[in-house]
């Protein structure tokens, strides 16, 4: 429990208990090991279900919880120019012009390289 506060995580519980682990020794019970942690405080994420009916041939039964998700609206911009027109003619003219004047000598290191990419990207994008 202490690990997991480090983290900022809560034991959560679940909505009904069961066992969650079947044994397969004759004589041994099954038991309840449903660990699940998730954030501190949160009021969307405070319990899990146990599907003792799913595990099937497997020892131990899945645990699962819904996290809703918040539809929210995500602006996307594209920048276009039109085929054939005046403005592709000179922006291709443009690029051609600055990928000349890029020192491109020196980019045999990955800093270096990264450098000199940021740079044509900055000079095509401002000018």
């Amino acid at each position: 429990m202490t690990i997991a506060d480090s983290f900022n995580l809560d034991l959560l519980f679940p909505t009904y208990c069961v066992s969650t682990r079947y044994s397969d020794i004759a004589g041994e019970s099954n038991s309840v090991i449903n660990l699940m942690f998730l954030q501190s405080g949160s009021t969307k994420l405070n319990n899990h279900s146990v599907h003792s009916d799913w595990h099937l041939f497997l020892n131990h039964a899945p645990l699962t919880i819904s996290i809703a998700i918040d539809e929210e609206d995500i602006n996307l911009f594209r920048y276009s120019i039109a085929k054939n027109s005046e403005e592709e003619v000179s922006f291709i003219k443009e690029v051609k012009h600055t990928m000349k004047s890029v020192d491109i000598l020196d980019i045999s290191d990955p800093i270096k390289l990264e450098e000199t990419t940021n740079s044509l990207a900055l000079k095509i994008k401002y000018g």
